[in-house]
Formats: structure tokens, C-alpha cells, sequence
């Protein structure tokens, strides 16, 4: 198990990915979470920005003008803010990626060709970079070329039709606000790098990784694609939310075992011996049945009444919580879940990746670059001289 020494003197666990010198042009949501969770396990992320700057930091929740959504997915990593177009800002590129093992980005696919910065020109300069596009549909096929934020692959992808199918009485799909797909994309993202790196010490080359936000979502709805092939059977039991007094429960007894345990729990064990519930498969022909006369009971009580005694007789179930009750969660402080990380405006926490590595350190590192904030360190590093540092922002080819 690595281990370095803090500047306390203790010592701090290193990262599996301490070494590795990642490029990162992404920008908005699936990459950016995707190159958060490599500097989350040490990367060294150098975020190429536009002048403008990655258009999250003007978005809320902002304090003090710093975007605490912006730190969320970009803490730990490194800024250069400059003019892609510029053919000198090209060739400091160039440079940075003869020593960089990995480069994301999630433009529309053709816009990295046209600043001269695609997988083909800098396989050239670098063999062994792995790196990886994230876009919509992928890099081919008819539709590649369309723009594709999350809530389009939501739409296209078939998952709002299936939810919509899943709620009863509703008339149109359900409005977007999480964005699933930037989620899941990016952290296909992630385990695909990994996978090109560990394939790189074994050959010693790199390669193009083609990550579509769209199939991320199909592959996602794995009882629903093979029932679209196979339609027909009854429906499927759903897990529907259970009214409390002061609230919502999930109630999910799906083992023979959990029914059992339900039946103990609300005080009708004469349930085991009703012809409706007696198999599995008659529960699942009377499964909104069985809630219905489970809501019954959880009526009578406050949700968080409810849970204690469904847990206490082994029961799977879970009040419906706000997500501000999480903050300072048992469960999740145990965990480590949230690290706190500070920009210019204070401090605040941010979700850690949610596994943990014995031998590794996982967690978000305690650092909100500003825009362009370290393009001069990493340009000197590359030995460029304050003259032409001086000429490029007097060009306006970086900040």
C-alpha cells in the first residue's frame, strides 16, 4: 500500500492513478465528471478551457460569483484558459500531449479535426495516448453528427417512454432535471480509460475510445430491451411509493423471505395462507394488492416510524428523503461519502466516487482552479519563456 507524508507529517494514502497526466477539453457535465473522477484517484487534469471558460462556472447555485456546481465537477483539476483556433496555442498542445497518457473531450464529434487536435494527428505525436471522445450518438452513424444534451438522450434512448409506461395515469413523459445521461456517460468514461491504460502496459499503445451517451442509456434498460423483443407476459410487479402519515415509504418485500418478514411486520401473518400471496408467482399477480394493503398499515404511522419497524423485522425499505437530509447522513458520514473542498466564496461539500480502494486514496481533491489560473505554471513546464507567454495573452490567445 503506497503511502506519502502529509506536511503534518502524517502519513496520507497515494492514489492508483498518481503519475498519469490526463488532457482534459470537456466541458459542461458527462465529461467533466468523467476527468473528476480520475483526479478524484490522483490524476494530474489539465482542464483546457475556452477564454470564456467552461460555461458551468456562471451557473447557480453561485456564491460570490464562484459556481459551487462548477466545484462539484471539477475539483483538483488544473486550468489553461485559451484560443484552440490559434495555430501557436496548437503547437503548446502538441507538446503537452507527448507527455500526457490521456486526453478527453466532448465536443460534437468533427471539432477536434478542425482544430487539428483529433485521435489521428495526435496518435502521431503520442502513441500511447488513450483517448477518449464522449458524445451523443458516437463519433459515426446517421445521427452523429446531432447536438445531444442529456435530456434529448433521455428522449431518444427510450427511457422517458418506459417511465412513462411505469406511471399509472400519467398523460405525457416526465420532466428532466437529473441528468442521467451525463452521469452514466461520463462514469463509462471512466472505466473505459481504465481499461485502455491497463491494455497499455500489456502492448504499450494507446488507443480511441468512442463513448456514446445514447447506448450508456439503452444499456441501462436491461429488462425493457429484452421485453420489447419478447413482449407479451403480464406485467411486471412495480415498486410504487407507499403513503405515511407525514409522508412516503418504498416498500419492496421481493423475496419469499421479505414477504414473510412484511407479513411479521404489520401484524397479519394470516397473509402467508391466503391463495392471493401463498407463491411468488401469485404475489407477483396480486402485487398491487399486496401494497395496497400495506399502505393500509403504513398510514398509521410517520414514515420514519414506518422504516424503523419494517427494518427492524428485516424488511427492504426506505422513507423518501430530501436530498438536504443527506448532508450529514450516519450512513453516509460513516462512508466518507462527501468530501469538503473551498473556492473563493467558502467551503461547501461535494460527493467522493462512491467506492472505496484499500490501497488507494478516492476522494475529491480540496482545489477550484481559476479560469486559466494555471497556464502559466504548465507552459513554463514545458519550457516556454515569459516573452512568449507575454505575446500570447498580448494576442489574445490566452488568458
Amino acid at each position: 500500500m503506497g503511502e506519502d507524508m502529509a506536511e503534518d507529517g502524517k502519513s496520507v494514502m497515494t492514489g492508483a492513478l498518481d503519475g498519469v497526466r490526463v488532457l482534459d477539453f470537456t466541458s459542461v457535465m458527462a465529461g467533466p465528471f468523467a476527468t473528476r473522477m480520475l483526479a478524484d484517484l490522483g490524476a494530474q487534469v489539465i482542464k483546457i478551457e475556452s477564454l470564456e471558460g467552461d460555461q458551468v462556472r456562471a451557473r447557480p447555485p453561485k456564491r460570490d460569483g464562484f459556481s459551487a456546481y462548477f466545484g462539484n465537477l471539477n475539483a483538483g483539476k488544473q486550468s489553461i484558459a485559451c484560443n484552440l483556433k490559434s495555430p501557436d496555442i496548437r503547437a503548446l498542445i502538441e507538446d503537452l500531449v507527448r507527455n500526457c497518457d490521456v486526453l478527453v473531450e466532448n465536443f460534437r464529434p468533427g471539432v477536434m479535426q478542425r482544430f487539428q487536435l483529433d485521435y489521428a494527428t495526435l496518435q502521431a505525436i503520442n502513441p500511447r495516448l488513450v483517448y477518449c471522445s464522449i458524445s451523443g450518438y458516437g463519433q459515426t452513424g446517421p445521427k452523429a453528427l446531432f447536438p445531444a444534451y442529456a435530456p434529448v438522450i433521455h428522449a431518444a434512448s427510450g427511457f422517458d417512454m418506459v417511465n412513462l409506461r411505469y406511471q399509472d395515469g400519467a398523460d405525457r413523459p416526465a420532466t428532466s432535471g437529473i441528468f442521467i445521461a451525463d452521469v452514466l456517460g461520463g462514469t463509462h468514461a471512466f472505466g473505459a480509460i481504465q481499461a485502455a491504460l491497463y491494455q497499455r502496459e500489456k502492448t504499450g499503445v494507446g488507443q480511441h475510445i468512442d463513448l456514446s451517451m445514447l447506448e450508456a442509456m439503452v444499456g441501462m434498460l436491461v429488462f425493457e430491451t429484452q421485453e420489447a423483443q419478447f413482449p407479451g407476459d403480464a406485467r411486471r410487479p412495480l415498486y410504487t411509493p407507499l403513503k405515511t402519515r407525514d409522508g412516503f415509504i418504498m416498500v419492496a418485500p421481493t423475496s419469499p423471505r421479505n414477504f414473510e418478514q412484511l407479513s411479521e411486520a404489520v401484524g397479519h401473518p394470516e397473509w402467508r395462507d391466503d391463495p392471493r400471496f401463498r407463491t411468488n408467482a401469485d404475489r407477483n399477480a396480486n402485487w398491487a394488492t399486496l401494497l395496497g394493503l400495506t399502505e393500509q398499515w403504513t398510514l398509521g404511522y410517520s414514515a420514519e416510524e414506518a422504516e424503523a419497524i419494517l427494518s427492524r423485522h428485516g424488511v427492504p425499505c426506505a422513507r423518501y428523503r430530501e436530498i438536504g437530509e443527506l448532508l450529514d447522513d450516519p450512513q453516509l458520514a460513516s462512508r466518507g461519502a462527501f468530501a469538503e473542498i473551498g473556492d473563493g466564496a467558502g467551503r461547501y461539500l461535494v460527493p467522493n466516487p462512491p467506492f472505496r480502494m484499500s490501497g488507494s486514496r478516492v476522494e475529491a481533491r480540496d482545489h477550484v482552479a481559476l479560469l486559466g489560473e494555471d497556464g502559466t505554471d504548465i507552459l513554463t513546464g514545458l519550457g516556454v519563456d515569459a516573452a512568449t507567454l507575454a505575446a500570447l495573452r498580448e494576442k489574445g490567445d490566452l488568458l
